[in-house]
Order: structure tokens, then C-alpha cells, then sequence
């Protein structure tokens, strides 16, 4: 009976002792070699490259992601380089066809212009992309409509430029382009979504596309 109280309070000091050495260990204590118990309960982010891409462009390559308008209340996005161009944020998307022009050499921004083209004037888009210089990248991201402004010459025109889908673009469809002046082949990046009430997914409008990528830098351009 005597020894009950020593007892106590050597399994006192053996048990503050151990737990001592679990949270050490756990906690990635000086020389423990262990991980922090953070690091054993956390899931490690995927790194993320130039506008969000998973992996990194090749050189000579520009990285871009591009994302069109949902229906007619969230603005589309063009990134290139991890530079916005334009967003709802910078203040510089509309309704219609918002287009950047991009140097092709350098990946610098030219101009950069929302059109709208269920009231506005098709003419100020035909002298927006008529003059333009060899080696032009030109993105596109539509919102809510883009096209019912439209006529033959836009169409030919967004065709020349390597849309394959410019020809059928009718009202409220979703449609994310990249393109180029002086192109011979048809674009790989270009996305559309036909405007159906079968298989819309907002009242009204198609969903909303997002387009990533990695573009050759042009030789030349003007």
C-alpha cells in the first residue's frame, strides 16, 4: 500500500514521457526523420503552369486558355502567357465576339475588343480584322450571341483565318477560336456548341467552353 503512490507517479512520468515522444515524432521533431503530421493528412496541389495549364508549353511556344461566356451572365477569359487579356475583371468583355490580336513573334497584345453582334455594327468588326498583318494570332471567345450580326464577308473572313466553324455560327452558340493571318491549314483549336433547347444546359444557352494550349511562335509578322 505504501508503494501506491510511487507507483502513481512513476506511471505519470513514464506516460508524459511517451506521449513526449509520439507528438515529437509526429510532429517532425530536430533530427526525428519523420514527416510533420501535416504533411501525412494533406494532399499535395498539382502545380499548375502559364494560365493553369497542367504541364508547361515546349520553347518556343505560347501557352493560352481561353473560356467563353455562360449564357449571358458570366463574361469569357482569354489568358495567354499567364497575362489576362481579357476578363470581366479587366473590364473589357461584351456581348458578341470578344477578339485579342496577338503578335505571333513576340506574344505581345495588340488591341483587344468586345463586338456586339446582336445590336451592334458588323462594319466595326469587318475593320477590325480585315487589315491584318501576316503572322496575327487572333482568340476569340463568344457571349451569349455571336452571330446574328454576322454576314458572308465575317464568316469568309473568320474562315481564311482557319475557323471551320465560322460558316455555321448561329445565334447564341457557344464558340471559342484561335486562329491565325495567313494560315494554310484549318485551326486544331476551336471549339462550338450548337444552341439547342434539347440539350442546353443553361435556359436558352449551351454551356460554357474552356480551350487550352500551346502555340507555335510565328516567324514573322508584320
Amino acid at each position: 500500500m505504501r508503494l501506491a503512490g510511487p507507483l502513481r507517479i512513476v506511471v505519470l512520468v513514464v506516460s508524459v514521457g511517451v506521449t513526449w515522444i509520439v507528438v515529437s515524432i509526429l510532429l517532425g521533431g530536430p533530427g526525428s526523420g519523420f514527416p510533420r503530421i501535416q504533411q501525412l493528412f494533406t494532399t499535395p496541389r498539382a502545380r499548375k503552369y502559364k494560365c493553369g495549364l497542367p504541364q508547361p508549353c515546349p520553347e518556343e511556344h505560347l501557352a493560352f486558355r481561353v473560356v467563353s461566356g455562360a449564357a449571358n451572365v458570366i463574361g469569357p477569359k482569354i489568358c495567354l502567357e499567364d497575362k489576362m487579356l481579357m476578363s470581366s475583371v479587366k473590364d473589357n468583355v461584351g456581348r458578341g465576339l470578344n477578339i485579342a490580336l496577338v503578335n505571333g513573334v513576340s506574344g505581345e497584345l495588340i488591341e483587344a475588343r468586345a463586338f456586339d453582334m446582336w445590336a451592334g455594327d458588323v462594319n466595326d468588326l469587318l475593320k477590325f480584322i480585315r487589315p491584318l498583318h501576316e503572322g496575327t494570332l487572333v482568340f476569340v471567345a463568344s457571349y451569349d450571341d455571336p452571330a446574328t450580326k454576322m454576314n458572308e464577308e465575317t464568316r469568309k473572313l473568320f474562315s481564311e483565318l482557319g475557323s471551320r466553324n465560322a460558316k455555321e455560327l448561329a445565334f447564341r452558340d457557344s464558340w471559342v477560336f484561335v486562329g491565325a493571318k495567313g494560315v494554310q491549314n484549318k485551326s486544331p483549336f476551336e471549339q462550338h456548341v450548337k444552341n439547342s433547347k434539347h440539350s442546353n444546359k443553361y435556359e436558352g444557352w449551351p454551356e460554357a467552353l474552356e480551350m487550352e494550349g500551346c502555340i507555335p511562335r510565328r516567324s514573322t509578322a508584320s
